[in-house]
């Protein structure tokens, strides 16, 4: 081993690694690939050898990208927009590097024709496919992907996909019980998207306990999770005067109250406000907002079990329940 390493500063490539084992780059991927290729135990000693005195290590994502490899984990989304998303994605995408993969994040927005999307923008196949996207379903996932290992986060799991169901029911009859025992009458519902059907359940969780709490639901308004939605809805909720408002979400709820404020009506005095994913940024002075919440660490740590080994994660999925959080607005 006579040729010189690369200069300092300069990150080592394969190339590198390749001439200073004096192999040819190719026996350096056979080497370094951590499925069993062939090459000879004395040029992988020298591969390995020379780059452990470089410093070189495979970038993961650049590998899987140019081998099609299961290191890649594909994150499907509709986009990131809402709080509760910087809450739970930072983690998530730090515990997939953790396991020695890459996330692939594809934000889908609002395209329902999901096929076609993924179809012209991704043809790797990849170790596991995240589905959170409300227009994903999972056989056609399992197809897109070249892969089994499905996880639907989105209510539209199979019998053969893997799912992780938010458990939301408990949380909200906890909100709304709450609220008619701090004298609720009337309510307004401020709703995320249409399309989800996560939605759908919570919509239909608010008003089952509403009638089951003898609140009237005076309004409903329908939004997008965003914080100008919910500010678009005061004029709505204004005209009804509920003794309450129920958001489907806290940028929502940050929405309303602020609206409402420059109409000179302030949380608990006033109206009695109540979010939902009690994310971390809510809970500050000025967005001080009652909401109910669940464990993200919990939600976390069932993704990457079921990376971890997908054949061994529960037939019947994880359900992680949700809690009420009680805060100055309501």
């Amino acid at each position: 081993m006579t040729e010189k390493p690369p200069r300092e500063g300069k990150r080592p490539t394969i190339a590198d690694v390749a001439r200073v084992a004096g192999v040819a780059p190719a026996i350096v991927s056979r080497a370094l690939s951590p499925s069993h290729r062939p090459v000879s135990l004395e040029k992988k000693e020298r591969v390995l050898k020379a780059a452990a005195e470089l410093g070189y290590h495979q970038n993961p994502l650049a590998r899987g990208l140019a081998t099609k490899s299961i290191d890649l984990v594909a994150v499907i989304i509709n986009y990131l927009s809402d709080l509760s998303d910087l809450d739970l994605f930072d983690p998530l995408l730090e515990g997939i590097q953790s396991l020695g993969k890459q996330a692939i994040l594809i934000r889908v927005g609002r395209t329902k024709r999901i096929d076609d999307f993924l179809r012209n923008s991704l043809t790797y196949h990849v170790h596991a496919a995240l589905v959170f996207s409300d227009f994903a379903d999972a056989g056609e996932v399992r197809a897109l992907f070249h892969s089994d290992n499905v996880l639907m986060l989105n209510g539209r799991s199979d019998a053969e996909s893997a799912r992780i169901h938010i458990d939301e029911e408990s949380g909200i009859g906890e909100l709304v019980r709450h609220a008619r025992a701090r004298g609720v009458e009337s309510a307004a519902l401020v709703t995320g998207r249409a399309s989800s059907l996560v939605e759908e359940a919570r919509i239909a969780a608010y008003r089952s306990a509403c009638a089951a709490a003898g609140i009237d639901l005076v309004a409903e308004m329908s939004g997008d999770y965003s914080y100008g939605s919910g500010f678009g809805a005061v004029a709505a909720i204004d005209k009804a005067r509920p003794d309450a408002v129920f958001c489907t979400s806290d940028s929502m709820a940050m929405g309303v109250m602020d609206g409402l404020r420059r109409e000179g009506r302030q949380p608990p005095a006033d109206y009695l406000l109540y979010g939902f994913d009690a994310v971390e940024k809510g809970n500050f002075a000025a967005y001080d907002i009652s909401s109910v919440g669940f464990d993200r660490s919990a939600l976390v740590a069932g993704i990457l079990s079921f990376l971890k080994a997908p054949d061994e994660f529960p037939g019947a999925g994880l359900d992680i329940p949700t809690r009420f959080m009680s805060r100055s607005t309501g």
